[in-house]
């Protein structure tokens, strides 16, 4: 059975055995419905004592590590540890997510808090600034985050009886903080002469600005403010883990082990001694206590935890127990009962029932334990110790067999044989000793064939043979009880194993991922009955296979919440349960085994909701039996569009050629040309690799997108107009509700959404920052208020936008896989569905981040790949349309049928009113009524269907359909072809736009005498188009290679077409019909061109460094250009037809005689005299302009000269196409600059009368018409004409002191010479003892103010050791001579009608009074103040805003402070 599908048998969770004590505090709470909410390892746990019973949160892929409870007990917050940790809100009823806040914490989080109202929550992080952040969590969105403490804070908590302040306690300190606007401020507790600086484990908050807090000495420190006011000496013996306040008062608990029940004034209640209790022991140390009514929880450092009730405080009831810290690796499964025996390295073995959840027995060993076995009858209980013995014990009472040291290193693994007669011992010393039962242990054998440590064992049947496996990944086997290695071949085919615990070996060669380490995987138990294995790894995951499982990356189910490796996995002695334990979190996990479940199950079993994938996603291989990607989606989903140089990356190259710049400055340059081009026509739609990209607007023109143009157009004028806010290739494109509001995405290192009006074609929002590489899919909410997008970076991010405010509103890893189309839900817009690659997932927000369920399919297949998608008449029903040409219909996640729509994939979908509409790769639109059980009419695509006023020809029948939409009574259809069509529901077809179909476009060429071009194209056409106002494709023939050049002869009558396998044809320009053909050349025919005159000879220059010259008349090859050192790029006549200019690829510029080719040697200024026929030259010193300053990451692709000879324009790299004046000598031209085509202009032509230039883009496929404008006529429509690359002093340039402010550079001097400190608080902040006035009962105010501002700061005091000396006094600013005019402006102003003016200096705010010339200071700000404003709206009197310059570069700190006011 060499089945590589994943079984399909599950297993549930069903107990943790386990707490989190160790290294946490304040993690376990009752619950409003009186249930327990604690942690451990990656599970949040909600134990309910009264029916004892859990149940599990598994939205955390790693360690928790902190946790809260919501003011209202419901709703519990959970932190965890990680290079990206994120913190859950989640409801402990449901155990579902509620909402995800992450993007913000590294390492982990290592305390969370809700505030009084339970809307906001504070959280900790772990890294090296120990981060504090104040989420929104509803809204996932952060509203605060300021660096907590050079240290480790240990506790967080809102002050709930004072808005915005908290306190934070940790190593050494304790802070206070406000919020204010979004930023938080400290001030650091003052300890004073009232205690010792210490740290501070934990603390609560009561009225009256009071703070308790619990200190490492066991003290309370008691404070007033930010003052330490009193303490309470010896509340506990040891540190106080934990404070925990309620309406009766304070409960604490410390490594004494002991409980305090403090009154509300926090006197003392009682005292309850953990240790002495019934179930208490030396060096308990309680880590958490929760006080509710007449019941007090606790959590211990040992993983335990109790219940007491008050008035039987010294009985407390043992709820939860755990083995302690200390790795876990030994487990054993009793034969014959649901028994589980663990030991670990806190040296205890314990024995689980696994019916009663329990802990029946433990027992303290000397050393630590590593492995574990019972013998076949049950009895006796082997255990291997870390320090190379093993001990046996009676499974009865614990006691003690035999205990036996042959071994100086660790015992790795111990079985019995299945007669009971033997017991193997396996060390880290690379030998297995086997010692006999009945002998009382003596030892009958050794094996010592391996050359590393014993890791697994298993014994035959027959108990006379054993296998092995050691850390080198060996398998041996040896012969028992001797211990002889067995190597024949012949000898062990036979053997019929008892266990299959190894995890090398043919039968498990499929557990084993492609290109994994051979010790990832610890552990592996076959249920030969079930044909299952269960397995442990490194990565905290249960996987569940097939058994055997024979070839290599086999498919699985996957379980987390171990956070770390899992040690060890067992069945249970029938099968029914699956143990499994952790390392690092020394939990016992116990599984409920599945098996096979019949359909009608399924649907009661929701699938577990993760946001980590809990199935087999990340099996490697595929299914074998998953059909063959269909052809076209294959292609697409190989398209890469990542590319070497982003035009963001354009400032920064251009930085990079710092010197060229300064030396171009000093050279006078030519002025940019007056004349200018605008875009007036685009042929072309993007219909190769895109979807669901073509809708009707409001007003009933139709907007879809082709290069990097948004383009609307109206069918009834046939014109177009352009959105040109991309700069790159529009991947995907969505419409608003309304109609009349699109959304873009493009490609880009930080690629871009662009929101944009169909009707101004103004831009109304761009989203960044979010998406890598592209944006491939996006979809409005029904509300139109929110745009869901999906990136092509590697983990296919999903984000979910509020549009109009710029706003992230949540975001998730989508798929490894390419995803195709993302659809908000029209009910419920925090609902979400994507499909894409074997991929069909249901998504729903949850605060900051999304969670998603995969498709449940059931008996009915298996997940296809999906290519469309849409939400049907009801808020759970959707439908998707597959690669293999279904429509799969889906109630919530499930999928309740399929119905089969087309031959091949369904491309596109869209739902009516009443029904759908889906668009196939076989060419045929299909509308069906609204539950998909009847196919109402089929459309084909085709071209006896064309109706008269088509705007060209349709290349082939039934073209693969990738667009529909609907409205106006049409049909609206896109194909992958390129072409737009409008289907009348009464049949006839209108073609309206077509361009060329996927292949890069390069030949272009433009008629002597009439408005046409020509264009041939990789995608093997040729195809004439006119360039008249009716804009439309007039002829088309198919060719049997792709082409890259064409060339009209000077008659107009015949046009030649060079093509990529290095032949040649001659066709009449009017019907394409061949007249000539020849082939001498193998490489690409890389230009054509006629002589000009009567056309005699005709130029064919390859991609193999030849030009071939022929005389047209005679059909006869004349000459050969030989002397390229590279391929040839362009080629000109000159007028007389006897001279030729070559340029090559290696920037050659290289001349030859015709007809016959011999190589001529020309100086530049003849070059320049000669009269030349054209000009598409990009080298020589006319056209040295033309190459921009990043000239090595881009090139010149192709020039084109009006027949004035005036502008020159040209095409490159970037997908610019540039105007320079003619001819443009020296270097760096100025130009004027046009983006529309995405990636790289390759061609560009003047029409016969320069009335338009008509360019070509490689990749994007389009043909572009752009108008020539001639100075003077200059219309306001956009022009992105950044007039050159860089301006130089000559442009009316800057005058000296601009140039010297331009040139300050504010970031040296703050990182070399910041004085002060830019954290920490500033002394006039902090609140001191009482001043000397005060003490002496001076009022204060009694004395003039020193100015009207805020109040001054009290005077600082230091604690002196010697008591008699005075204290120091602080310095009080009282004047400041100057002001920043040098490099700032606009910062001075009028305050109070006139009578105050504001300025600044340095770091201060300066207020100075007119009438009598005293100042006041603001002095918040660290460093120079660059900039200050001042509020002009009338209720907003006397607000200014300063910006200051800081370390991080662009940061400003804008500091709001009022002024003239106490």
């Amino acid at each position: 059975m060499a089945d590589r599908s994943a079984p399909s048998c599950h297993l549930r969770l069903e107990w943790v055995y386990g707490y989190r004590g160790h290294q946490c505090r304040n993690n376990l709470y009752y619950t409003a419905a009186k249930e327990i909410v604690y942690f451990v390892a990656g599970v949040g746990v909600v134990y309910s004592p009264r029916e004892h019973r859990q149940k599990f949160y598994l939205g955390h892929q790693d360690d928790i590590i902190s946790l809260a409870l919501h003011p209202e007990r419901v709703l519990v917050a959970t932190g965890q540890v990680g290079k990206e940790p994120y913190i859950c809100v989640w409801d402990s009823y449901t155990v579902q997510t509620v909402s995800v806040l992450k993007d913000v914490h590294t390492h982990g989080i290592a305390c969370l808090a809700f505030d009084l109202d339970g809307q906001r929550l504070v959280s900790v992080g772990l890294d090296s600034k120990n981060t504090v952040c104040v989420w929104d969590w509803r809204k996932g969105k952060l509203l605060s985050m300021a660096p907590g403490h050079t240290d480790r804070i240990f506790d967080i908590s809102w002050d709930l009886y004072q808005p915005n302040k908290l306190v934070s306690c940790g190593v050494k300190h304790i802070k206070f903080w406000s919020l204010c606007g979004n930023s938080l401020t400290p001030k650091r507790g003052v300890f004073g002469k009232t205690g010792d600086l210490q740290t501070i484990l934990c603390l609560a908050c009561a009225r009256d600005e009071v703070t308790y807090s619990g200190a490492l000495n066991g003290d309370i420190y008691v404070w007033k403010g930010i003052n330490l006011v009193r303490t309470v000496q010896g509340a506990h013996a040891a540190g106080i883990f934990s404070m925990n306040a309620c309406e009766e008062g304070f409960a604490t608990g410390g490594r004494d082990g002991c409980v305090r029940l403090w009154d509300l004034n926090f006197k003392p209640i009682t005292v309850i001694d953990l240790r002495e209790t019934d179930q208490g022991y030396k060096g308990l140390s309680v880590r958490s206590v929760c006080w509710r009514g007449d019941h007090i929880l606790v959590g211990t450092q040992d993983s335990e935890i109790f219940e007491i009730v008050v008035h039987e405080r010294n009985k407390p009831f043992l709820i939860m127990q755990g083995h302690c810290e200390g790795e876990l690796w030994a487990l054993a499964v009793h034969p014959t009962k649901p028994l589980a025996m663990t030991g670990s390295d806190d040296r205890s073995v314990r024995i689980w029932s696994l019916i009663d959840h329990a802990l029946i027995a433990r027992c303290n060993m000397e050393e630590p334990i590593r492995c574990a076995a019972v013998s076949t009858d049950g009895i006796h209980l082997a255990l291997g110790m870390k320090d190379g013995s093993f001990t046996v014990l009676r499974v009865r009472d614990m006691t003690e067999v035999v205990h036996i040291k042959d071994r100086k290193e660790a015992i790795h693994e111990l079985k019995y044989s299945p007669d009971g007669n033997f017991l193997a011992v396996g060390s880290n010393d690379s030998s297995v000793d086997i010692y006999g039962v009945v002998q009382r242990y003596k030892k009958v054998g050794e094996c010592i064939g391996s050359l590393s440590f014993i890791t697994h064992m298993d014994w035959s049947s027959d108990s006379k043979y054993l296998q092995t496996n050691d850390g080198n990944g060996k398998r041996l086997f040896y012969r028992m009880p001797g211990g002889k290695e067995v190597t024949n071949k012949e000898e062990l085919k036979g053997i019929q194993w008892a266990s299959w615990t190894c995890v090398s070996g043919l039968e498990v060669n499929g557990i084993w991922p492609k290109y994994s380490d051979i010790n990832d995987i610890n552990s592996v138990d076959a249920n030969f009955i079930g044909q299952v294995m269960v397995t442990a790894d490194d990565y905290g995951i249960v996987k569940l296979f097939r058994y055997p499982c024979l070839r290599k990356g086999a498919k699985f189910k996957k379980y987390l919440g171990h956070s770390a490796h899992v040690t060890n996995v067992r069945w249970s002695h029938d099968h029914q349960w699956v143990v499994s334990i952790g390392g690092a979190d020394h939990s016992v996990f116990q599984w409920k085994f599945v098996p096979d479940r019949k359909l009608k199950d399924v649907l009661h079993i929701a699938p577990q909701e993760t946001l980590v994938d809990s199935n087999s996603d990340e099996s490697d291989s595929d299914q074998s039996d998953v059909p063959e990607l269909d052809s076209e989606i294959e292609q697409e989903t190989q398209i890469t569009y990542r590319r070497q140089v982003y035009k963001e990356d354009l400032p920064q190259l251009k930085e990079q050629c710092k010197e060229k710049r300064k030396s171009a400055a000093s050279k006078r340059r030519e002025r940019a040309p007056g004349n200018s081009i605008r875009l007036h026509f685009v042929h072309g739609y993007r219909g190769y690799d895109c979807r669901s990209n073509l809708f009707y607007t409001q007003t009933g023109e139709i907007v879809y997108h082709v290069a990097a143009v948004g383009v609307v157009y109206n069918r009834q004028q046939n014109t177009q107009r352009f959105y040109l806010g991309h700069d790159d290739d529009i991947l995907c494109l969505a419409i608003h509700p309304l109609k009349d509001y699109v959304a873009t995405g493009q490609v880009g290192r930080d690629s871009s959404i662009h929101i944009w009006d169909t009707e101004t074609i103004k831009p109304l929002s761009v989203l960044k920052g979010y998406h890598q590489y592209g944006v491939c899919a996006v979809d409005f909410s029904a509300d139109g208020k929110r745009l869901a997008s999906v990136g092509i970076d590697d983990n296919h991010t999903i984000v979910l936008w509020d549009w109009k405010k710029g706003e992230k509103l949540s975001a998730v890893r989508g798929s490894k896989d390419k995803i195709f189309v993302v659809k908000i839900n029209p009910y419920m817009p925090d609902k979400l569905i994507t499909v894409g690659i074997k991929h069909m997932k249901f998504w729903r927000r949850a605060g900051g981040g999304l969670i998603g369920r995969k498709g449940c399919i059931g008996a009915l297949g298996r997940t296809d790949t999906m290519m469309c998608a849409v939400y049907g008449w009801t808020e759970e029903m959707a439908f998707s349309g597959t690669s293999t040409g279904d429509v799969c219909i889906w109630r919530d996640v499930f999928l309740i049928k399929t119905v089969k729509a087309h031959d091949g994939p369904v491309f596109s979908m869209h739902a009516l009113e009443k029904g759908f509409v889906t668009g196939g790769k076989d060419g045929v639109v299909a509308l069906w009524d609204d539950t998909f059980e009847r196919c109402l009419k089929t459309y084909a695509i085709k071209r006896a269907a064309l109706a008269p006023g088509s705007k060209g020809l349709l290349l082939e029948d039934n073209p693969s359909i990738r667009a529909i939409s609907l409205g106006h009574g049409h049909i609206l259809v896109g194909t992958k072809n390129g072409e737009i069509l409008e289907v009348d529901k009464s049949g006839p077809i209108t073609l309206l736009v077509q361009g060329h179909m996927e292949g890069e476009v390069w030949g272009l060429a433009t008629h002597p005498h009439l408005p046409i071009c020509a264009t041939v194209s990789d995608d093997k056409t040729l195809r004439i188009w006119d360039l008249s106002p009716s804009h439309c494709m007039l002829a088309v023939r198919k060719l049997k290679k792709g082409g890259r050049c064409c060339c009209f002869s000077p008659d107009g009558k015949a046009l030649a077409v060079g093509l990529n396998d290095g032949s040649f044809l001659i066709v009449n320009a009017d019907t394409l019909e061949d007249l000539v053909s020849f082939q001498h050349r193998k490489d690409v025919i890389s230009e054509i061109r006629f002589s000009p005159g009567a056309g005699k000879y005709l130029a064919v220059a390859s991609c193999d460094n030849f030009v071939d010259i022929y005389n047209v008349m005679s059909s006869k090859r004349v000459g050969i250009c030989k002397g390229a050192s590279s391929y040839i790029t362009h080629m000109d006549w000159d007028i007389r037809g006897k001279l030729l200019q070559v340029n090559t690829g290696a920037k050659e510029q290289l001349f030859f005689e015709a007809p016959r080719g011999k190589k001529q040697t020309i100086p530049s200024l003849e070059v320049e005299k000669i009269g030349w026929a054209s000009w598409t030259s990009v080298l020589g010193s006319c056209c040295e302009g033309i190459w921009p300053i990043i000239g090595e990451v881009t090139d010149v692709t192709a020039s084109c000269l009006t027949s004035d000879s005036k502008v020159l324009a040209t095409g490159d790299d970037f997908g610019f196409v540039k105007l320079f004046r003619y001819p443009a000598k020296g270097k760096f031209g100025k130009f004027k600059r046009y983006v529309a085509h995405s990636t790289h202009v390759t061609n560009v032509r003047w029409t016969y009368d320069d009335s338009l230039l008509v360019t070509v883009g490689g990749a994007d496929t389009s043909l572009m018409l752009w108008t020539y404008e001639v100075e003077g006529h200059r219309d306001s429509r956009q022009c992105d004409s950044e007039e050159s690359d860089l301006d130089s002093e000559e442009d009316g340039g800057y005058d000296s002191d601009v140039t010297r402010e331009n040139e300050i550079n504010y970031t040296i001097k703050a990182l070399s010479t910041n004085i002060r400190p830019m954290f920490g608080i500033k002394p006039h902040l902090q609140q001191k003892e009482p001043t000397l006035d005060e003490r002496q009962g001076v009022v204060r105010g009694s004395r003039p103010p020193v100015s009207r501002a805020l109040p001054q700061p009290e005077k600082l005091q230091t604690n002196n050791v010697g008591k008699k000396k005075r204290p120091i006094e602080d310095l009080i600013l009282e004047l400041v001579f100057g002001y920043r005019g040098k490099d700032c402006r606009n910062n001075v102003h009028y305050l109070n009608d006139g009578a105050d003016v504001i300025y600044h200096t340095a770091s201060i705010g300066i207020l100075y009074n007119v009438a009598t010339g005293s100042q006041s200071f603001y002095q918040e700000h660290n460093d120079d103040i660059l900039c200050l404003t001042v509020n002009q709206h009338p209720k907003f009197t006397n607000i200014v805003a300063t910006g200051q310059e800081t370390q991080q570069i662009c940061q400003l700190q804008l500091l709001l402070f009022m002024c003239g006011m106490q």
